[in-house]
């Protein structure tokens, strides 16, 4: 469970309610026709915007932020070198059956035992990648897709309450829900975009990456299992991979 999320979010709602309180309280914020509006408005406008699988694997994907599986850098390298020194010893057939971390690991290691060269291994790895890079951008511009409409359909409520404001300028009355509308649409949207959304695309394109690296440290453990390297030089060319921070933490551990 990511801490920072559920306290970041908890937070960034908790202060924006509580300036409403304090303001004089959260009735004069709530308006039902802003609400559809901008939730409801937004929601269908970004259906339309995807397929149906998309849209509603979207939802799924937002559960990332709050729980991730962050993948661990450290153990792979680890086990990596010692499937290496196995090969070695061994011979290629002595890693089926293996046990690996996760399913794409799995993979490389059965192409291995079934006999595809290095760059055959590398190529369908690669495509496995690509294929995922290309799901979880289908995601993304899914979750965009509220960022962008959102204040959209605020600005839509704004001009809908002021052509409703100008419409009544006899019926003084009539002003003041036309003028909530106009302003709470925008605030809605700015919400929805900036506080629920943004963060979220932004936490998942950087789980994203940190899934690439991990799946390009297999690839080069794996390329390096298929020449016959030494476990030490497995390690380097999957170090290699990763930031020089992590990189320095790891070679020194």
């Amino acid at each position: 469970m990511d801490l920072a999320s559920i306290i970041g979010l908890v937070g960034a709602v908790g202060m924006v309610i509580g300036a409403m309180i304090a303001a004089g309280g959260l009735g004069p914020f709530v308006d039902t026709a802003s609400l559809l509006i901008v939730v409801g408005g937004t929601f269908f406008a970004v259906m339309y915007k995807c397929t149906m699988p998309i849209f509603l694997r979207s939802f799924g994907a937002m559960k990332k932020v709050f729980m991730p599986k962050a993948p661990n850098s450290e153990g792979l390298i680890t086990r990596m070198v010692e499937l290496s020194d196995l090969a070695r010893k061994k011979g290629l057939m002595a890693l089926e059956n293996q046990d690996v971390p996760d399913p794409f690991f799995s993979k490389g290691l059965q192409l291995l035992v079934d006999g595809a060269d290095e760059a055959k291994l590398v190529k369908q790895l690669n495509q496995e990648i690509k294929a995922m890079k290309t799901r979880h951008g289908e995601i993304h511009d899914a979750i965009r897709g509220w960022i962008d409409i959102a204040p959209a359909m605020g600005m839509i409520g704004t001009l809908i309450g002021l052509v409703q404001m100008l419409g009544n300028m006899a019926d003084p009355k009539a002003i003041g829900p036309a003028m909530a509308v106009a302003l709470l649409t925008t605030l809605y949207g700015a919400f929805l975009a900036n506080v629920i959304f943004g963060p979220i695309l932004a936490k998942l394109e950087g789980y994203s990456a940190v899934e690439v690296q991990y799946r390009d440290m297999v690839v080069a453990g794996l390329r390096n299992i298929a020449r016959g390297e030494s476990g030490r030089n497995v390690q380097e060319q999957m170090v290699a991979v990763l930031p020089p921070k992590v990189q320095s933490k790891l070679m020194a551990a």
